[in-house]
C-alpha cells in the first residue's frame, strides 16, 4: 500500500480522522451553498402551499397560489445570508427585466425578527414582495437547504429548478431559465 494511503487510514483510524472525515460530509452541503448549486427537476413537484404575513412592498399576505399563472422565483433568505447581498438585487433587476404577467418574485426572509430582515432591505432594496416566515415552517416544507435558497415554478405552480446559494454567474443562468419557462407555456 503507498505511504499515502497508508498514513490516510492511519489518520483515520484515530478518532480525530474520523471526526474530520464526518465533519467534511456534514459541511458538503454548506459548502456546495456558497459555491452555488442548481438543481433541474426532473419530474416537477407541486410546491406546498404557504401563506405569510408581507412586511415589505405589499399588505396583508401573500400565498402560494398568489402568482399561480405566472412563472414565479421563491426566494428564501436571511439578514445574516452574506450571498443573499447579491442575490436580491439580482433577482430585483431580474423582476424589471420580464412582464409582469409572465414572471413575479416573492421574498420570503427566514429572520425572526421583522426589523432585522427591514435593516438588510434598507441596504439592498428590493421593488418585489417580501414576506416573512418566523415560524420556519415554509422553510421546513420547501426543504431549504442554504441561505439563499430559491424554487423557479412554472405557470403550473410546480417547481422546476432549486437554487442553492448565489454567486455573480447565476444571474445570467436564472435569466436563460426563466426565458425557457416563459416560452413553454
Amino acid at each position: 500500500m503507498p505511504l499515502r494511503l497508508k498514513s490516510f487510514f492511519q489518520f483515520l483510524s484515530h478518532g480525530l480522522g474520523l471526526a474530520w472525515l464526518v465533519g467534511c460530509v456534514l459541511l458538503a452541503p454548506i459548502a456546495l451553498a456558497e459555491r452555488g448549486s442548481h438543481i433541474t427537476l426532473d419530474e416537477p413537484l407541486p410546491q406546498p402551499a404557504w401563506e405569510l404575513p408581507l412586511i415589505a412592498n405589499g399588505e396583508g399576505t401573500v400565498t402560494d397560489s398568489t402568482y399561480l399563472g405566472r412563472v414565479t422565483y421563491v426566494d428564501f433568505w436571511a439578514s445574516w445570508c452574506g450571498p443573499c447581498r447579491l442575490s436580491l438585487p439580482a433577482l430585483n433587476r431580474l423582476s424589471k427585466e420580464f412582464d409582469t404577467a409572465d414572471f413575479g418574485v416573492v421574498a420570503i426572509s427566514v429572520d425572526y425578527v421583522d426589523e432585522d430582515a427591514l435593516d438588510f432591505l434598507k441596504r439592498y432594496p428590493v421593488d418585489y414582495p417580501v414576506a416573512i416566515d418566523k415560524t420556519g415552517n415554509s422553510g421546513r416544507d420547501f426543504a431549504v437547504a442554504g441561505m439563499p435558497s430559491g424554487y423557479l415554478i412554472g405557470r403550473d405552480g410546480l417547481i422546476r429548478e432549486v437554487h442553492v446559494g448565489f454567486r455573480k454567474g447565476d444571474e445570467a443562468l436564472l435569466r436563460a431559465q426563466i426565458q425557457a419557462l416563459i416560452a413553454d407555456s
